[in-house]
């Protein structure tokens, strides 16, 4: 978001100053889920980190909450953590968000990203830049996010450094500055060398959970070294640090602030190594909170009002209840529990009584929030994604998209007697975003619409997990859908004319079921008037 390096805005208020709210972002398998653990564990938040597939007694995972994320050692929706983090000049307040690495809950991602200040992403030393880290990096450009690097699995065998550093500056194009260096690989990797600070990490492969121990030196003709190093880990370690001071960029906070330069830090999440100097290049040099785009004007974080907009909602957290939290990013000012906001798309007070603070599936009840934080909000329905909240100033934040689905299918209860609880269900999941849910013009029943296969799946456990209701999908005559807009006169001539295509989303807006690109070439051809768009802004 930043439109020029940050030297000429006023220092933010100090509490405002100390939190770094950023995502964790990755193709599935890289690791992220762990990193987000020891992420916990260095801020204090649990004091033993779980596996992703955890054995008998050890602990699951924080951040995977729903059953078929711990069922399949997978992250399908992301979650908001919040914990402070120590260094020895001041502290943090770190708000991470975790997000889902597969394809088919992109869009889950994308939202996501547009209220967070910065992106870690997680390559895996093996694989290099992968498919998904592709396209979530195109997501952090367009948004110009600050990107710092982690490439994880250091303690497997993975590939050459310069290889890897080389795949992301080709693949990503963007500038790679090392801030750390492995020395040894795989089986010999025992640490790196520190190249901001000059300093020695060893890595403890014993104690998974320990902190590794820092060695302070002078420069790499310390006589240290070769103490803790062998010999020829040590020459390559030479030899390598003066290729990479040669030949690339050093760190500079402004042209990574801008989104062009990102520094890469190596390690392994599952042996707690590297992690913590990953923190400490967040805190040192990651952008505070930033001004947010909206309309008519741009919100900055340290104007006194309090300002937020809703970028997620996550129903039934807790299966007991039927819950609904809304996951709100305040833009600025000082939160209060017990406020009285304006929701400015129905333009009535809201009194925010019980506002959470989430240390994963922990929730407590926040009594204050600054700008940059992120509170969930329970409600029955109110929050949609893209709403805004504010003091009374009717604003609303662009650029939270929601993309047409690729794939749509038919939905049947079971029990033909459930249809009305099955659109209720289906309601929920619209607003949540999860799915698109469509009610054609003729005929019964609803259509159901998503980005990747796998989302049918956790919509069908979901229904009958928190609803009771077995469900079954058919395939629809129909590939994809458009949403209609242009002159009143116009787009009713469209409807009233192909009316077995029009269906109607959950917010009431016409949509154009196409079966082919013929069918959108001709509606173009026959209505110029009308505009057909895959995307549609969530917003008031």
């Amino acid at each position: 978001m930043s439109d020029a390096p940050q030297t000429n805005r006023p220092a933010l208020p100090p509490e405002i100053g100390r939190r770094r709210t950023f995502a964790i972002i990755s193709h599935p398998d890289a690791g992220k889920t762990t990193l987000t653990e020891k992420f916990l564990l260095y801020g204090g938040a649990i004091q033993m980190a779980g596996q992703v597939r955890a054995k008998g007694e050890a602990r699951r995972t924080r951040s995977d909450f729903m059953k078929m994320e711990q069922d399949r050692g997978i992250s399908v929706s992301a979650s908001a953590m919040s914990f402070d983090f120590h260094t020895t000049t001041r502290d943090f307040r770190f708000n991470l968000v975790d997000t889902p690495g597969h394809s088919d809950f992109s869009e889950d991602t994308y939202r996501t990203l547009t209220a967070v200040d910065a992106a870690v992403m997680v390559i895996d030393g093996a694989k290099g830049v992968e498919s998904q880290t592709q396209k979530l990096f195109e997501v952090c450009r367009m948004r110009d996010l600050p990107i710092l690097t982690f490439c994880n699995k250091m303690d497997r065998e993975s590939r050459d450094t310069f290889e890897i550093i080389d795949e992301i500056q080709e693949n990503l194009a963007i500038d790679v500055t090392p801030a750390s260096w492995p020395i040894g690989v795989g089986r010999d990797f025992i640490g790196c060398y520190d190249l901001l600070h000059d300093r020695l990490e060893l890595m403890d492969r014993a104690d998974r959970n320990k902190v590794a121990e820092s060695v302070k030196i002078e420069g790499l003709d310390d006589p240290q070294l070769a103490e803790r190093v062998p010999a020829d880990l040590l020459a390559k370690l030479r030899e390598d640090v003066e290729m990479v001071r040669e030949l690339m960029p050093a760190f500079d906070r402004d042209a990574f602030l801008e989104g062009s330069l990102t520094p890469i830090w190596f390690g392994s999440a599952i042996n707690s190594f590297g992690v913590q100097e990953l923190m400490a290049g967040i805190a040192e040099y990651g952008p505070e909170p930033q001004p947010q785009m909206a309309q008519p004007r741009q919100v900055s974080a340290d104007e006194k009002a309090v300002t937020g907009f809703v970028f997620k909602v996550q129903a039934n957290m807790d299966p007991k209840h039927r819950d609904r939290v809304a996951f709100v990013r305040l833009a600025s000012g000082h939160f209060e529990r017990g406020m009285k906001m304006t929701h400015v798309r129905t333009k009535k007070p809201m009194a925010i009584s019980n506002p959470v603070l989430f240390l994963a599936a922990d929730r407590e009840l926040a009594e204050e929030a600054w700008a940059g934080d992120i509170i969930g909000i329970p409600n029955h329905g109110q929050l949609r994604i893209g709403d805004a909240l504010t003091e009374g100033e009717a604003l609303r934040f662009t650029g939270i998209p929601s993309f047409a689905p690729e794939l749509l299918q038919g939905v049947r209860a079971g029990d033909p007697m459930k249809a009305k609880h099955l659109e209720k269900a289906l309601m929920q999941f619209a607003e949540e975003g999860a799915a698109k849910v469509f009610k054609p013009a003729i005929g019964s029943g609803f259509i159901v619409g998503v980005v990747g296969a796998l989302q049918f799946e956790v919509l069908a456990s979901r229904i009958e997990l928190e609803y009771g209701l077995p469900v079954r999908f058919d395939n629809s005559q129909f590939q994809s859908a458009r949403w209609l807009s242009g002159p009143r006169d116009a787009v009713d001539d469209v409807i009233k004319k192909n009316t077995q295509h029009i269906a109607h989303d959950n917010d009431g807006d016409p949509v154009f079921l196409t079966r082919l690109q013929w069918d959108i070439d001709r509606i173009e051809r026959d209505h110029p008037d009308v505009t057909l768009s895959a995307t549609k802004e969530m917003m008031v």
